[in-house]
């Protein structure tokens, strides 16, 4: 399924300043002008979806409806192989109301050496992206991204948000982060989102 976006406003659904940059970025090629939904004061919705695509046409249509513009928005997380998947779609829940990811990625290592995966193997793990761009008449387009790799302990490097300093994606020496923005983007899961967002609203 596919739709232009001819709008010339955009609301980015999420009130996370890390990623409404990341999103922000990959839309700059497109002129897009980008609203943030904390800065019209749209409330979070409760993420009730099974899915990451459910979670994100849910924001995207609460959005999208109580703005009365198009909204893109991302539900994304880490699902780690270990512990079957989680924490996957809880991935912020596990930072409690607080945002502490570094309270998150210590109970994700906590969780994995609890799970009974060999000493001294690697955890592999994935980021999985969902991004649902939709429109104020209840249309949506959604797709999903993936990038695969493994977790290390303890996290390294300040950049990048979230579970960032502790995976590392599959061919690479660096953790997301301890990469600049401009090396960490093409290499992620919404970057590959992106990329079929790109092909389907606005190539």
């Amino acid at each position: 399924m596919s739709r232009r976006f001819r709008d010339g406003r955009l609301v980015i659904a999420s009130h996370n300043p890390g990623k409404v940059k990341e999103i922000a970025a990959l839309l700059a090629p497109f002129r897009v002008a980008i609203v943030a939904a904390a800065d019209l004061g749209l409330p979070e919705p409760e993420e009730t979806g099974a899915t990451f695509i459910a979670n994100a046409e849910l924001k995207a249509r609460s959005a999208a409806t109580l703005s009365g513009l198009p909204a893109l928005a991302d539900d994304s997380g880490l699902a780690v192989d270990a512990l079957e998947g989680a924490p996957g779609i809880y991935s912020a829940r596990w930072a409690g109301e607080s945002r502490d990811f570094a309270a998150a990625m210590a109970r994700v290592w906590d969780e994995v050496q609890k799970s009974g995966l060999a000493p001294g193997a690697k955890p592999t793990a994935r980021f999985v992206a969902a991004l649902a761009l939709c429109w104020p008449d209840g249309e949506c387009v959604s797709v999903t991204g993936t990038v695969e790799g493994g977790l290390v302990w303890p996290p390294r490097g300040g950049q990048g948000f979230g579970y960032d300093p502790m995976f590392v994606a599959d061919g690479q020496a660096k953790t997301f982060g301890e990469m600049a923005p401009a090396e960490k983007t093409p290499l992620t899961h919404r970057a590959q989102a992106f990329a079929k967002l790109i092909e389907a609203c606005f190539a």
